[in-house]
């Protein structure tokens, strides 16, 4: 693996660039994302520099459940055989994602292990912490007209006041519509169907955040539909109420959207001395997803790792320590559960 060898956001360009040398020019490269507002944005800002630099690329958003690592996923990708790949905002894990392929890994979690020969260009462990998406705008030589796209991924990952182009942006473009636009286009990776297609269709093809509300463009309606799907599954979600043992709150219910995020986040602040858990047994056939927020201190990874289950996979414990959580099938969640105090929580296997 290329070390990061970066130490300030003046070294992320030059690193950047120096990736894109190893790309085989012959072939077109692929561009690999996560469907939230920072991964959007990122694939947004790269996509752009992509094309400015005559180097057009494609691009694969993540849907539910899917990440770089899994067999599924790197049959895609070598079926599609790309001269090069930029992934971000989809963790730093163990191995190459696509053997002999070069590859730039472009994030902010917590690695959970060496990604082959990969180059990472890493925001973890600084202070304040960059997102992908202010890494990616640092990678395209921080252009004006895109600052928008890096404050929203600023906004809709942990709203870093401390970074003076998220304050540049708010200035320019107005706080107003960068937080309302970060919550339109973080509405449809949350439904049912988990399209983000239409978010990233805005984003790549407006020019301020004003222009992605204003409704000139079909596919905010599209958001808009999204944002109220998801609206009436919180609803429902955020009613049901907590159980306590110990040091772990759990809040079980079942909802095809992607609420459980926004329900641990949402008890995070009323039980403040817990480990928040949101469970849903409803996101995706066969698996049991949850997430994990606190306001204690506690290291969540660490307490993840602490009660793994034997046959937890790449789903399970990655992203920050404060907010993370993962996927498990239900005989791995009975096992988890019956670890941290829950065994009338398990589920039919």
């Amino acid at each position: 693996m290329s070390r990061n060898p970066i130490q300030t956001p003046a070294d992320v360009a030059p690193a950047f660039r120096a990736a894109l040398e190893r790309f085989d020019p012959g072939r077109r490269s692929l561009i690999l994302g996560h469907f939230d507002a920072d991964g959007l944005s990122a694939v947004a800002i790269l996509a752009r520099t992509m094309d400015r630099l005559d180097r057009p690329s494609d691009i694969r958003i993540t849907g539910k459940g899917e990440n770089p690592w899994s067999p599924a996923l790197r049959a895609e990708l070598e079926a599609r055989r790309p001269g090069g790949l930029i992934v971000t905002d989809l963790g730093v894990r163990e191995g190459d994602i696509l053997p002999g392929t070069p590859t730039v890994l472009i994030d902010h979690h917590v690695p959970t292990g060496t990604p082959g020969d990969a180059t990472v260009i890493s925001g973890n462990g600084w202070v304040p912490e960059p997102t992908s998406s202010l890494l990616a705008y640092w990678c395209a030589g921080a252009p004006e007209d895109l600052s928008w796209l890096a404050a929203m991924g600023l906004i809709g990952d942990m709203a870093a006041e401390e970074f003076p182009e998220l304050a540049e942006a708010q200035k320019h473009f107005g706080k107003t519509a960068l937080r309302d636009a970060v919550s339109l286009v973080n509405a449809p990776r949350r439904t049912a169907s988990a399209d983000a297609g239409p978010a990233l269709a805005l984003l790549l093809k407006c020019a301020s955040p004003k222009e992605l509300l204003r409704g000139d463009h079909p596919e905010t309606a599209v958001l808009r539909a999204a944002k109220a799907e998801v609206a009436a599954e919180m609803e429902v979600a955020k009613r049901v109420p907590p159980k306590v043992r110990g040091d772990v709150a759990m809040i079980r219910f079942a909802s095809p959207c992607q609420v459980h995020p926004l329900v641990a986040q949402s008890w995070r602040g009323r039980l403040k001395d817990k480990i928040v858990l949101a469970v849903n047994t409803g996101y995706r056939p066969g698996w049991i997803h949850f997430a994990a927020r606190t306001a204690n201190g506690t290291d969540l990874i660490r307490f993840l790792a602490d009660h793994r289950p034997p046959g937890a996979g790449e789903e399970y414990g990655s992203g920050h320590i404060q907010a993370t959580g993962g996927a498990l099938r239900p005989a791995d969640w009975n096992d988890f559960a019956t670890r941290i105090g829950f065994p009338d929580e398990k589920v039919p296997e």
